[in-house]
């Protein structure tokens, strides 16, 4: 079984062995587990049946927000890898266009936040896709490397 799908189940089931237990909320990003942030900023989601119909338009930017290593495992055709130190630079100049965000699966918060602080620049098209590249790929949707 692929080391990050395996990670990936491992957490999940940690946090349904968790769920139990009277925990305050609690998020982790491969360091020490901290409460998590509340945020003002509603996310807007999408779904992957309703992303797939945007891959490939025009105006339309998907954003991977992965580590390089999943990056290179596979992405969304077209995507844009979003986990670096300039990723303003890469955002449209449009603050209308339709900008989808994603990482790994519903664990992973780096989307979250990568799609929270654009909206903070006054984006106004940014969608979440929660189900990441693992959900992605798992579904059997195409997928491009590097």
């Amino acid at each position: 079984m692929n080391k990050a799908i395996r990670h990936s189940l491992l957490g999940g089931l940690l946090v349904l062995g968790l769920g139990g237990m009277s925990l305050p909320v609690a998020a982790g990003g491969g360091s020490e587990i901290s409460e998590a942030p509340y945020n003002e900023i509603q996310l807007n989601p999408i779904s992957m049946r309703e992303a797939e119909t945007l891959v490939g338009q025009p105006g339309v930017y998907f954003f991977d927000v992965n580590t390089l290593e999943i990056w290179a495992e596979g992405f969304i055709p077209g995507a844009v890898f979003f986990n670096v130190q300039n990723w303003r630079e890469l955002l449209p100049k449009n603050k209308d266009a339709v900008m989808v965000f994603y990482c790994a699966n519903r664990l992973c918060t780096a989307s979250n936040m990568a799609a929270r602080e654009t909206m903070k620049l006054g984006y106004t098209g940014v969608r979440h896709m929660a189900d990441g590249i693992f959900g992605w790929r798992m579904s059997g949707r195409a997928t491009e490397k590097p």
